[in-house]
């Protein structure tokens, strides 16, 4: 028996995990220390009423001979795909069809299994700072990566590459920077790919927080994209489905590679390894896309970019450097005097009770920059920038 050895190429422990060992160790020895949480990008709202209200009436129905249902059809259940398809695509323009569409029990599963249909020799670029799913998970494979540095002199936008590469993981707006891209800057990505013969993996997971018109919510806004682009969503951040677990992926029938259709590969892998969603949360998430669950949902989203304004706002005021926060919901900022990313976690920590994401975590363009989510309480929010404010740094 011989292992892996690619994952002997990791970081000994996932980022998250990481931040949550420190956090209940400090815990543990600071047990009267209040704690808020502005580091994993984990929803706090509860579930809107047009939600429960489909997740209450889908499980009376899995309680009655007629009504109830056992494994999910492979690509996800009609109703679901069908409202996906009308709201997220022909309502923007986007020519998506059904069969494209694959829902799975989220995002963060789809950028890591994505991976599995291509072959071992792909060249991979991510962008650095990086999300750490989309770069560990190609490590693992044993796959050559490239890193596409993103720093406040270029925006936090990643330069189009100067030499062939096969896959490009694209995540807008980013996590972790907060940056969004244009419809312009989208495009030139789209037509690298369709040059080099390249497929682009568009992470699209907090497309729900973007106001401005000039932002593209998905990369089928670009001409030629279904022709080189995968794109993943996921319903937790906009609707807080992170603990019910629902996302999907669109594999265009037209991304064809070597003379096979990648849309084929992903749903012969999908049906394979995966036995769908749970009823009850596709219905949960048809429910997203009725006309009360959009006006709660969008509710929800205003809220929380609400934080992000305040965030970003007391921040600016104190004289940090900030980006983000405006058409996403996170706040990446300049550590104060030069300090590590670590190091200003365990002063926020210590001094302020207060949990963030050091820029390290994502790459090495990270250090010297932090992340701080508008996922919070707003009264938590609040208290956090009033914590912050009285620390002497």
């Amino acid at each position: 028996m011989k292992i892996n050895k690619d994952y002997l190429n990791l970081s000994q422990n996932y980022l998250f995990s990481e931040i949550a060992s420190r956090v209940k160790a400090f815990q543990a020895e600071n047990p009267d220390k209040d704690i808020i949480r502005l580091g994993i990008g984990d929803v706090t709202k509860p579930l809107v009423r047009p939600i429960m209200d489909a997740l209450e009436k889908a499980v009376f129905e899995m309680g009655h001979k007629g009504t109830f249902r056992g494994y999910a059809p492979d690509k996800g259940y009609e109703f679901l795909r069908n409202a996906i398809c009308e709201s997220d695509y022909k309502s923007r323009g986007c020519d998506i069809d059904l069969d494209e569409i694959f829902v799975s029990d989220g995002a963060k599963s789809d950028c890591g299994n994505i991976q599995e249909i291509f072959d071992k020799d792909n060249i991979v670029a991510v962008t650095d700072p990086v999300y750490p799913v989309y770069s560990d998970t190609n490590i693992m494979a044993g796959r050559k990566i490239v890193y596409m540095p993103c720093t406040g002199e270029n925006g936090f936008i990643p330069e189009i590459p100067d030499t062939k590469i096969d896959i490009i993981y694209l995540c807008f707006p980013n996590n972790p920077t907060g940056t969004v891209i244009t419809k312009d800057e989208l495009q030139k990505f789209v037509d690298y790919a369709a040059e080099n013969d390249s497929v682009i993996i568009y992470d699209a997971a907090y497309e729900a927080y973007i106001s401005d018109p000039a932002i593209p919510h998905s990369i089928y806004e670009c001409e030629g994209a279904k022709d080189v682009a995968i794109e993943l969503h996921s319903f937790s951040k906009n609707a807080g489905f992170t603990g019910l677990r629902l996302g999907y992926a669109v594999v265009p029938k037209s991304l064809v590679r070597e003379g096979v259709s990648l849309n084929t590969l992903w749903a012969r892998r999908h049906a394979t390894k995966y036995n769908g969603a749970p009823y009850i949360v596709q219905r949960a998430g048809e429910a997203v896309y009725s006309p009360a669950g959009k006006v709660a949902v969008a509710q929800q989203v205003r809220e929380y970019m609400e934080n992000a304004a305040l965030i970003r706002d007391s921040l600016t005021s104190m004289g940090y450097t900030v980006y983000g926060g405006v058409n996403a919901p996170y706040i990446w900022l300049k550590t104060p005097n030069d300090m590590s990313g670590w190091d200003f976690f365990d002063l926020l920590l210590k001094n302020a009770g207060i949990v963030g994401t050091p820029g390290e975590g994502f790459g090495n363009c990270g250090a010297g920059y932090f992340r701080l989510t508008a996922f919070g309480d707003a009264r938590d929010t609040r208290l956090a920038m009033e914590r912050i404010k009285t620390l002497q740094i």
